[in-house]
């Protein structure tokens, strides 16, 4: 790697560690350089962080689903026959049509391999204020249905015939919820 502006290198077999020639010229510029290499890297270490955080928050909770399965402060408003349910955004990452190719992997298989292995599929949405996100919505019994689910969906032929077909590059935003004691859906 070379840094602009310096006389060294970095990680080439030619150069082994540092080859710096410190002239009245360049010195402000290393340090300068310096500078902004710890502050890229505290820059990289806070976004390292953030995203480990991100990964945290879409992990499932530890339960899902009906009143008798939830925490007190959870289960007050929640239905005795609630199921579980998640949201997930799917917000396609660059711009070669994967949002289309994303919309006809759905429309070809996804939702009907979800559905082979017991999840209802309550709706998919194209979202009007971001073209490039799919919306969609998920119901299981709970918890553990949502698991098995998923365990079985990640191991179907089909969806890893589907995911090769269209491959297509997302970020992924995951909410679960259940439904109240007075929602019309439960």
């Amino acid at each position: 790697m070379l840094i602009t502006g310096l006389r060294y290198r970095i990680g080439r077999p030619e150069h082994q560690g540092f080859q710096v020639t410190p002239t009245r010229d360049n010195r402000q510029l290393f340090q300068r350089e310096i500078g902004m290499n710890r502050t890229i890297l505290a820059a990289a270490v806070v976004i390292g962080f953030t995203f480990a955080g991100t990964a945290e928050a879409q992990r499932p909770p530890a339960a899902c689903g009906p009143a008798s399965q939830l925490s007190a402060d959870l289960s007050a408003n929640v239905g005795s026959d609630a199921r579980c349910f998640e949201l997930r955004m799917y917000t396609a990452t660059n711009a070669r049509g994967d949002i289309n190719m994303l919309h006809q992997r759905f429309r070809e298989q996804e939702v009907a391999i979800f559905e082979k292995h017991g999840a209802e599929v309550i709706a998919v949405w194209q979202r009007l204020d971001d073209p490039n996100t799919l919306v969609w919505m998920l119901a299981y019994r709970d918890r553990a249905h949502r698991d098995e689910v998923w365990a079985g969906f990640a191991a179907d032929p089909d969806w890893a015939t589907l995911r090769e077909k269209y491959d297509v590059s997302l970020s992924i935003e995951t909410y679960w919820m259940s439904s109240t004691n007075y929602s019309n859906l439960r």
